[in-house]
């Protein structure tokens, strides 16, 4: 009898120990179960991205461009060596530049337009393109806009004048630097002439600067 009773404690206690590990490994899984996001997993918008072109447009905003140094450093250049003076004397790139549009546009008498172009037209376009000051009419109703100087006083911007085969005023030029200045040449178009050269000098009749 007492060794029944033994072997039948044996026995539950056995079932009790195996129910507690069951117990205890269903809790294990439910813990490991319950830690794992069970929902559908969605990724975080990606920031949109920069193109190349709007980087470009704002790291310039407020800046000159490479692209506009390098034209204005091109202008300089080139002006330069047709006026024989140092890239660093050509600073007024409205004024080269606008020269550069206009070289070589062909004569044309009352023209105002890059199919042809005369003396004076081009004087009043490039005053009102560069300088934003309107001047027109006839070569001597320009002059009478300007107080008379000496050749040795002419700076950029002044105006040269001439009479060619005509008793009145009948060329105008703008000058540049180093005796050069520019004008439509009846022959050339718009170009850049020398005061010095000998038809230049045998017609030429004064300078003048605009007066406000």
């Amino acid at each position: 009898m007492k060794k029944f009773i033994k072997l039948f404690n044996l026995i539950l206690l056995g079932v009790v120990f195996s129910f507690l590990m069951e117990s205890c490994h269903g809790s294990k899984k439910a813990t490991k179960s319950s830690s794992t996001y069970q929902g559908k997993y969605t990724p975080a918008p990606n920031p949109p991205k920069t193109s190349k072109h709007s980087k470009k447009q704002k790291k310039s905003k407020g800046a000159p461009t490479k692209d506009n140094n390098d034209k204005g450093s091109g202008i300089a250049a080139k002006y330069a060596e047709k006026l024989g003076v140092d890239k660093s004397a050509v600073t007024n790139y409205a004024l080269y530049s606008f020269i550069d549009a206009w070289y070589s546009v062909p004569y044309k008498y009352a023209g105002r337009t890059k199919a042809g172009v005369d003396c004076s037209d081009l004087a009043s376009l490039l005053f009102q393109s560069v300088y934003n000051i309107t001047i027109s009419g006839t070569v001597t109703d320009i002059y009478k806009r300007c107080k008379p100087i000496k050749s040795s006083e002419l700076k950029e911007g002044d105006l040269v004048f001439f009479k060619i085969n005509s008793k009145s005023l009948s060329h105008i030029g703008i000058y540049l630097q180093n005796h050069k200045f520019v004008h439509a040449s009846v022959h050339a178009g718009v170009v850049i002439s020398d005061l010095g050269e000998d038809y230049y000098k045998k017609y030429f009749w004064g300078a003048g600067r605009l007066l406000n």
